[in-house]
């Protein structure tokens, strides 16, 4: 039913156009639903033909209905759900069981999420919206920093839950971490030379930075974090470190240790690369606050991604730069274009604004929670005392630590592999790859529970034998 009052002074028509567009975006006026007739719903509104056929016009000039010749209006498909098959063409059906993307039935590659854990249906729908609310979006290019919109619900979140405090103008729209590593590797290169990372630690910070030319020195990491005594010693003005949850040994960085790194970047004009990859992804306890927070107006650059909880394939990542070098940003940049798409930046503050962000979080961390447990329950189940466990309780892997075994990790990645099992190489992480006990990174995320329990027996009894 619409209700339209002939005393406002918006037109009876735009009235009308609103209220079924809405009802539609609502999902109250379901896909290829049939509309009254024009006469009909005039008649019933008291109107005039003029002002419903007003209505109908502009609905279908911007694709909210279509029409069929001779039979009226109907609600548009793509409002809502995928426009069905049409009645010749029957949907491609698989002749076999599909396998996992890798090849392995069992793949603990610790970079793989969920793979039913995208929100399909809900992201459509603020796509669609997103087209519908303004077309000319296909027609424009986007903000070279990143939407305004996206950006400030950025800055909301990163303040809420992660203890961030900057402003909009602060934060730069990504395509994905190695983007982000890059444009921080231009935009230090003039004055800095040498990058300091964790070891063992993530690999492509190494890749990105060697590629600039910058020298790449390994400092040893423990418990504490990043060793502050090596770190002081190294010529490196510049270290890139993952506080919050330790690629791949999983520590937390205490607070004395955190100011201890930076005053370090503070004494020296050195710089502070954050990387929070996986900050919402904390089983036990509330998330770490970020390194950023104890100090905002620091010598302190901050990564984050969405890859680790909604996707990796839309290549969505951002950095919030300090404001001393929002100036330089600007001199280098100025004529970059944005590498996001300016329509999927819009849907994700339009998923972000609906609150379905944050949703999408807690059901993940609860998904992941049990897969943890999984994971871990199966270790202690099938090796005992063989093996065991750093860095659980947060993030998309946990390091396993082979104990009194002589055995290679390629011939156990080779082995594993003959059995269906995917292994990532620790040693990956590792600048040398120094002896000592062997290491696996064992990823949950894009497996099953009962995959979990199944790889986990079969890698015990494979490492048994090998």
């Amino acid at each position: 039913m619409f209700i339209l009052n002939k005393s406002e002074s918006v037109p009876l028509y735009k009235q009308l156009y609103n209220q079924i567009r809405e009802s539609i975006l609502s999902g109250q006026l379901s896909a290829d639903t049939r509309l009254p007739s024009v006469r009909v719903l005039a008649n019933e509104l008291s109107i005039s033909r003029n002002s419903v056929d007003g209505a109908y016009q502009e609905l279908y000039s911007e694709g909210y209905i279509y029409s069929r010749p001779k039979s009226g209006y109907y609600v548009s498909g793509h409002c809502h759900d995928p426009v069905p098959f049409p009645p010749n063409l029957a949907p491609y059906k698989q002749k076999h069981p599909q396998k996992a993307l890798s090849g392995y039935k069992y793949d603990f590659h610790p970079a793989r999420i969920d793979p039913e854990s995208f929100p399909a249906v809900l992201w459509r729908k603020c796509f669609n919206r997103v087209i519908l609310e303004d077309p000319n979006l296909l027609t424009v290019y986007s903000d070279p920093q990143g939407e305004q919109e996206l950006r400030c619900h950025i800055q909301d979140y990163l303040e809420r839950s992660r203890g961030v405090l900057c402003q909009p103008e602060q934060i730069i729209v990504c395509a994905g971490l190695q983007q982000s590593l890059d444009i921080v590797a231009h935009l230090l290169k003039g004055k800095h030379s040498s990058l300091a990372v964790e070891n063992p630690g993530y690999h492509l910070p190494r890749a990105v930075f060697r590629n600039h030319a910058y020298d790449i020195v390994p400092v040893p990491v423990g418990h504490n974090g990043i060793d502050m005594e090596v770190l002081k010693a190294a010529n490196s003005t510049i270290a890139y470190v993952t506080p919050s949850h330790q690629l791949p040994l999983g520590y937390v960085m205490p607070v004395a240790n955190r100011l201890s790194l930076i005053e370090w970047a503070e004494a020296g004009g050195n710089y502070i690369l954050e990387d929070d990859y996986d900050s919402e992804l904390r089983y036990h306890g509330k998330p770490f606050p970020s390194l950023q927070g104890l100090r905002p107006g620091g010598n302190i650059i901050y990564l984050g991604t969405f890859s680790k909880v909604l996707s990796p394939a839309l290549r969505i990542s951002y950095l919030v730069l300090p404001k001393a070098l929002l100036a330089d940003y600007g001199i280098m940049f100025k004529d970059y274009f944005s590498t996001v798409s300016l329509l999927e930046q819009l849907t994700l503050a339009k998923f972000m604004s609906l609150g379905h962000w944050e949703r999408h979080i807690r059901r993940m961390r609860t998904i992941y929670k049990k897969k943890h447990d999984t994971l871990v329950g199966s270790i202690e189940n099938h090796f005992g005392s063989r093996a065991e466990i750093i860095g659980r309780g947060a993030g998309l892997h946990v390091v396993m630590q082979f104990q009194g075994t002589a055995m290679a990790e390629a011939e156990l990645i080779d082995q594993a592999g003959k059995n269906g099992i995917r292994l990532f190489p620790f040693s990956v992480t590792s600048i040398p790859d120094e002896p000592g006990p062997l290491k696996l990174m064992l990823g949950f995320g894009g497996m099953s529970l009962a995959e979990i329990e199944q790889g986990v027996a079969i890698l015990s009894r494979v490492s048994a034998t090998a």
